[in-house]
């Protein structure tokens, strides 16, 4: 055999009891498990002792803003380094395929904020524009594996534009078209941000549409809905009704309660999602283990702020009189961009700016800001939007831990880091996610046992992702896999040093080949992309 570990604690991914045994890897595959009194032991090139480590399959990131990471970072620690070993990329609407080049620059303005590769960002080629080719140029080496939903955001950027307005029937074919093409070409579903411009446009009827081209591909739906705040339990309701109408399986995105309007609800969401379960329907959720959330400060402005695309954006909050109004709607109406809550800037704190003249700002929140200057918290966010051209990224305080405990522990929960990894300040659950749900709520609260949290870390993702070979650590299955210690395992990274790698993960494996080996990042860039069995539709 390549390696045998040793004696280690097999957590298998299923769920059930642990067990110990030696686990024998060769060509990339799980080739032994060898229980004690069971024959002869198997003999490798290399051994890992695993006495006092636990196994589990590599776990899978339900939602990851490292598009761009991977191709710029060969290192990428921040999930290496979590026993991370497959990222699922092309989130909340808003990526950078299927593009062409005015589609491809818009987006790469729109989204600076979560992944750089702003205009004048240069280490990154972008030499793809299909789905297909953006796989293709993963599949040249990556430090972990990938898998890609098609941005629904960036579909309807490139067959309608910015416009606040439906589709008429040549650009809903054409809107089809792409996303047939992206599932064809390897993609394993569709994404949308539904408080993100342009892609909350979209009524409920053109993205039913778009759902039943996802189902023919037996795909699945990823939306960041319409609301987490005001209204939340009716935006879940309605991303159930519109999947059940076309026949499409749903993954909610960050399924959270957010907001005060919302402190103690996460039972009602779940009580909204067993009801439609009995009711046959095919639904699975993930979230972070955090309270605060993260996101771009433009994307608490109203929707009719962003129509026609960041330049117009910038010149509406140039004007005088409009900003005035959109003031209005962010401080006291409520803008949909923040999900229909009047923005408390005492929670809004400044994570990262592209423009280093205003790194006065990260750390602090806006009224924090504001209060240093003696001005109004509307003034100091107009500035930061104006001189950072939109890039900022803020952490917002509005979550609720009972909320976040009920969530993780329903059946058809899974992890998603939600990980931003730009800007000088980001959220700690891109570098801690999965040691979080290990150390803190396994080991430390009991809210779930550890194994069953590795089966929300593995099995669950891999089956939404319909993995036929990962997961589970059984004969045959691609050796993706995780040592870690249950007694120390915990993350790093903290709100005051969110880059702070986790500790107790001494290895973690791709394909059996080690990325993490003794606590260190190796060179190997085992990672490629992960994409669905192509072929003709189901239906």
């Amino acid at each position: 055999m390549d390696l045998v570990i040793k004696n280690t604690r097999v957590i298998d991914g299923t769920g059930g009891a642990s067990y110990r045994a030696d686990v024998a890897i060769d060509n990339g595959r799980i080739a032994e498990i060898h229980r004690p009194g069971e024959g002869p032991r198997p003999t490798g090139t290399r051994t890992l002792d695993g006495q006092d480590l636990a196994l589990s399959p590599g776990f899978i990131d339900m939602h990851a803003h490292s598009d761009l990471a991977l191709l710029r970072d060969p290192d990428h620690s921040a999930k290496a380094a979590q026993g991370v070993t497959l990222e699922v990329l092309g989130q909340d609407g808003l990526s950078y395929a299927p593009v062409d080049d005015r589609t491809l620059d818009q987006v790469r303005r729109t989204i600076t904020g979560w992944n750089g590769g702003g205009p004048d960002d240069t280490s990154v080629d972008f030499d793809w524009r299909t789905v297909g080719e953006y796989l293709d140029r993963l599949d040249r080496g990556i430090a972990v594996n990938a898998a890609y939903l098609i941005p629904q955001g960036t579909v309807r950027m490139y067959a309608v534009g910015w416009d606040d307005r439906d589709a008429i029937d040549a650009e809903l074919d054409h809107m089809k078209r792409l996303v047939a093409e992206g599932l064809e070409q390897g993609a394993v579903g569709m994404s949308s941000g539904l408080t993100y411009t342009p892609g909350m446009y979209a009524k409920d009827a053109e993205l039913t549409e778009l759902c039943r081209t996802v189902a023919a591909y037996d795909g699945y739906y990823c939306p960041h809905h319409r609301s987490y705040g005001a209204g939340a339990l009716d935006a879940y309701r309605e991303m159930v009704e519109l999947t059940r109408t076309a026949g499409c399986a749903l993954h909610l995105a960050h399924a959270t309660m957010n907001f005060g309007v919302n402190k103690g609800k996460g039972v009602d969401l779940l009580a909204l999602l067993d009801e439609a379960i009995a009711a046959g329907a095919d639904i699975s959720l993930d979230t972070y283990p955090y309270t605060p959330g993260a996101t771009t400060l433009v994307a608490m402005l109203p929707s009719w702020a962003n129509e026609g695309g960041p330049d117009a954006t910038l010149a509406r909050l140039r004007d005088d009189a409009t900003s005035e109004r959109i003031r209005e709607h962010v401080e006291e109406i409520g803008s949909d961009g923040c999900h229909g809550v009047p923005i408390e800037w005492d929670r809004i704190e400044i994570s990262g700016t592209t423009n280093p003249a205003l790194a006065s700002y990260i750390g602090r929140t806006v009224a924090e800001s504001a209060a240093e200057r003696a001005e109004s918290t509307w003034v100091t966010a107009r500035r930061l939007l104006l001189e950072d051209s939109l890039g900022s990224t803020i952490l917002q305080h509005v979550g609720h831990e009972e909320n976040v405990r009920a969530i993780m522990q329903h059946p058809v929960h899974t992890g998603g880091s939600d990980g931003i990894l730009q800007g000088a300040k980001p959220h700690p659950r891109a570098y801690g996610t999965f040691p979080h749900y290990l150390g803190h709520y396994a080991r430390d609260l009991g809210v779930l046992s550890l194994e069953e949290t590795v089966a929300h870390l593995t099995s669950r993702p891999a089956a939404r992702l319909r993995l036929a070979d990962r997961g589970l650590i059984r004969e045959g299955y691609r050796a993706d896999l995780v040592l870690f210690d249950p007694e120390t395992v915990a993350a790093g990274s903290t709100f005051d040093s969110p880059r702070t790698l986790p500790v107790g993960i001494p290895h973690v494996l791709i394909d059996g080949k080690p990325v993490i080996e003794n606590g260190r990042r190796t060179d190997i860039l085992a990672g490629r992309s992960v994409r669905r069995t192509p072929g003709s539709p189901t239906a």
